[in-house]
């Protein structure tokens, strides 16, 4: 078998260190694949699970028609997993080059790819394909709110004189490209448009700019259906930047605008969120113009705040007892709803369903637990898995190889042999995988697959103490707990060293440089944040900073590290003094209240696993928050 030895605990099975030392040294002289000293560190590596990497890259490199039958081979052996398209994807653009179209079409397999895509629909009506069904593909291809690759634009002349391209179809690429898409692509659909209907363009391109264009009714020469979805779109971000004057524009357009049932219902959907994550005054009133077909858990977690914050246990109980049936099994509606009958005095029953709910693993359950101070309940179950299981799905090239490139510390690589070997897997084998991944220190992998399985009551395997020495000499060191140190961890990347978020966010703790910049007041490398050590030493430091500035509050911490400081601050001032489960509730976004309530969990968790004793909740249960 071919694993890594972690540092913490003996596997079972490890590949030499001569072997990753000769293809390390391999790979180096893959320009030179004919020479003598190639060559024989090639030979060296028979049997070694990452020597195709070598062949893949020797045939990127050297392509030529004149290797096609070696790199046919290679696509049919390697077909599906993630040695196959980074050459067939080379060797497509190759032939197309060269216009070798029977060539193209036969190693041809469906890809993302746009501009071959196009080339392959080329090639298809060349070779005498069925035009209508080919050109009916075009559309799709065609029909997105962004400018598609140059190489389809003799795809779409054909298409277009074929006659696909109408004015309906012009009119949703250009609906598409303002509502999300592109702009700079409005002014080239308009021109497409007929001449009494370009004007319609132009109007949409003024509302995308600045959405406060609609509030002057008269631009709106009309009234047609497509100005009125035009002024949908228009109202739907206005009032999100200048409240006061989207709900004057949508007084005014009410009467003058025949908008459809949907958009209607969109508008009001939009106006209920956009004000309540304001806390407007008027933000019930558009809560509860929300059509039960349009409710979602987002519309219904914002009437759940609103109603906290009056702190109207009596509304509350109404508010929870209306929901859909659908809802009402969430561990969230419970919760709340055994708060609301213990503060209208039905106590025996609302405590009653609170020691049900004690039972489960999970942030509400730790919340009930805490409310009638009772031990919360992890409910552990360790995963049983045979030697015997093990072996058996080590024996998969793509597990072999998966591992070697983590060995290897070429993450995004292993993962993606991770994803592939697991497609070749039932439940029961990934299961197994994720146990020899756990053994092997691969935690991320561990976790993801358990999650992706459903098997959630494994707790060593699901929260690991992951890179232990380092985060509990950081966290004494910045005199912070060391649980609340793994939770957060947990939470931002899973223990993935090399994590990367959208916004720029780096490593286990997922520091931002600028953040990193003024911990260490100096200017960080992107290799600097992504080793652990240093970015747990950040990390945690920038935690004690969150918590002095918050009072010794760890909620509000843990809130400023997902939304910023400044954020917190302003939703305390905004806020009025709360429970702190109802505060939780009342976060305006979305993510940062998921997050906080994560955190909370997981550190209930890692206390456990690191051996401290009692209930973070017990606390929680008692704390108010105000600003």
């Amino acid at each position: 078998m071919l694993l890594p030895i972690q540092e913490s605990k003996a596997t079972r099975v490890q590949t030499t260190d001569p072997q990753r030392k000769i293809y390390l040294q391999a790979e180096k002289h893959l320009w030179h694949p004919a020479s003598a000293q190639y060559q024989e560190l090639y030979q060296q590596l028979h049997f070694y699970p990452l020597q195709p990497y070598l062949d893949q890259q020797r045939l990127i490199k050297g392509l030529n028609l004149k290797h096609q039958q070696e790199i046919d081979k290679f696509l049919t052996t390697y077909k599906g997993t993630p040695l196959d398209w980074p050459l067939r994807k080379k060797w497509l653009q190759y032939l197309a080059k060269r216009k070798q179209q029977a060539l193209f079409l036969k190693y041809y397999t469906p890809t993302s790819d746009v501009a071959l895509q196009c080339q392959q629909l080329r090639y298809r009506l060349n070779a005498g394909h069925s035009e209508q069904e080919v050109l009916a593909q075009v559309t799709k291809l065609w029909l997105v709110g962004k400018s598609q690759d140059k190489k389809c634009d003799p795809l779409f002349k054909r298409w277009q004189e074929a006659g696909y391209r109408t004015p309906d179809i012009v009119w949703q690429r250009l609906s598409l490209a303002a509502n999300g898409g592109k702009h700079t692509l409005i002014p080239y659909l308009t021109g497409l448009l007929p001449e009494s209907e370009r004007y319609l363009g132009r109007l949409w391109h003024k509302v995308r700019r600045d959405p406060a264009y609609i509030t002057r009714i008269g631009r709106f020469k009309e009234k047609s259906a497509k100005e009125a979805q035009i002024m949908t779109y228009g109202l739907k971000r206005l009032i999100w930047r200048a409240p006061k004057r989207a709900l004057a524009s949508y007084q005014k357009a009410s009467k003058q605008f025949t908008f459809t049932e949907e958009q209607d219902q969109e508008i009001i959907v939009k106006f209920a969120l956009a004000l309540s994550s304001k806390n407007h005054k008027q933000a019930q009133v558009w809560l509860d113009k929300v059509a039960e077909s349009s409710l979602s858990n987002t519309m219904i977690q914002w009437r759940l705040a609103q109603v906290l914050k009056q702190q109207d246990s009596e509304q509350l109980k109404s508010e929870l007892v209306a929901l859909p049936e659908q809802y009402k099994s969430e561990l969230k509606w419970k919760y709340w709803y055994a708060r609301s009958l213990i503060d209208t005095g039905n106590v025996a029953s609302g405590e009653s369903l609170l020691q049900e709910l004690a039972q489960e693993r999970h942030y509400y359950g730790f919340l009930a637990a805490g409310y009638l101070k009772l031990p919360v309940n992890l409910q552990d179950k360790p995963l049983e898995v045979s030697e015997d299981e093990k072996n058996a799905v080590l024996s998969h090239l793509a597990a072999k190889r998966a591992f070697e490139l983590f060995y290897l510390q070429r993450y995004n690589q292993a993962r993606r042999e991770w994803n592939y070997w697991l497609s070749q897997l039932n439940d029961r084998e990934k299961l197994v995988a994720s146990k020899v991944a756990y053994e092997a220190g691969w935690f991320d992998r561990a976790i993801f697959t358990l999650a992706q399985v459903g098997y959630l009551d494994d707790v060593d395997l699901r929260f690991p103490l992951a890179f232990d020495n380092k985060i509990i000499e950081h966290a004494k060191n910045n005199q912070i707990n060391p649980a609340w140190a793994f939770a957060i961890t947990r939470r931002e990347s899973s223990f993935m060293t090399d994590a990367n978020s959208s916004a720029g966010a780096k490593g286990l703790m997922q520091l931002m440089p600028n953040t990193a910049k003024h911990l260490e007041k100096r200017k960080v490398s992107r290799k600097y944040l992504l080793d652990a050590d240093n970015n747990i030493g950040l990390g945690t430091k920038y935690l004690k900073m969150l918590l002095d500035k918050n009072k010794g509050n760890s909620i509000l911490a843990t809130a400023s590290y997902n939304a910023g400081p400044h954020r917190v601050k302003r939703w305390l001032k905004d806020s009025v003094t709360l429970p702190a489960d109802a505060w939780i509730e009342t976060i305006p976004f979305k993510e940062t209240r998921d997050y906080v309530k994560s955190v909370l969990a997981y550190q209930q968790i890692y206390q456990s696993q690191v051996g401290q004793e009692g209930s973070l909740f017990d606390e929680l249960s008692d704390m108010h928050i105000s600003d």
